[in-house]
């Protein structure tokens, strides 16, 4: 396969079937079993993130300190962006940042703001899917592995809110879809803008490494604390591990077929 059709088919496998198994979780499941999704995600994210990403930008030639740089510049863009309410993805139903007011009217736009989010984070996740690829398929394939553990539980999260803004089930996930579609589209464009620029690769793995640890650590590990049972904590750490582990495994197997 080409890396275009490594990363369409990534990019729509990204967006569309983690809302799809988001729906069907949210349909189907206990809220009550989001954070066990959320601790196999940032194990994958954090995983994704020291495991393949940064390593892989600094193969490129760029030293630790430009890589960091760029780390850390990504960290405070992300902070300024949630801080606008426009990057924020809750993972539980009830969240300070997301529980509406109760004022008449102001419930669809609790909604609105979810999807506004939504498209937005899919849109960079799309970009990011584009920047691996055009790296190598290895990583192409682990970064859309991670993206999709993570937006599972974002998804689940954002569709309770669609549904408690008083969306029908039907209208939440025809929202839902149409916004990840957002990701096909920043993979395009990224795809075009990346392929004859190749020295943004680098600096891009490094903004993509930001986001996952943004979103690991200020968003998703948060939510773990809400439960400080020692039993649940400990089952936690165990899917935490899993989803490193899950990373790990799938870059060895991936990376001895490719290589």
């Amino acid at each position: 396969m080409s890396s275009l059709a490594w990363i369409i088919a990534s990019s729509l496998a990204g967006g569309l079937l983690s809302v799809l198994a988001a729906a069907a979780l949210t349909l189907t499941a206990r809220s009550s079993w989001i954070p066990w999704l959320v601790s196999y995600a940032i194990g994958a994210l954090l995983g994704a993130v020291f495991l393949e990403t940064l390593p892989e930008a600094m193969a490129h030639g760029r030293s630790l300190q430009q890589v960091s740089g760029m780390v850390l510049l990504g960290i405070v863009v992300f902070f300024v962006l949630e801080k606008l309410v426009l990057w924020r993805h809750c993972h539980l139903e009830h969240c300070d940042a997301h529980d509406p007011v109760v004022v008449p009217g102001t419930r669809i736009r609790s909604g609105i703001l979810i999807l506004v989010g939504d498209t937005i984070h899919n849109f960079v996740d799309g970009i990011l899917i584009a920047a691996a690829f055009l790296t190598n398929v290895h990583l192409g394939i682990v970064t859309a592995m991670a993206i999709i553990a993570h937006e599972i539980p974002q998804e689940a999260g954002d569709f309770l809110i669609l549904l408690h803004s008083g969306l029908s089930k039907a209208k939440a996930l025809l929202f839902n879809l149409l916004s990840s579609l957002a990701m096909l589209l920043g993979a395009l464009i990224g795809y075009a803008a990346l392929e004859g620029v190749r020295e943004l690769v680098p600096p891009l793995l490094g903004f993509a490494a930001a986001s996952m640890i943004y979103v690991a650590v200020a968003d998703l590990i948060p939510d773990l604390h809400r439960t400080p049972d020692i039993r649940a904590g400990a089952v936690q750490v165990l899917l935490i591990a899993l989803g490193i582990g899950s990373i790990w495994a799938v870059g060895e197997l991936v990376g001895a077929h490719v290589h």
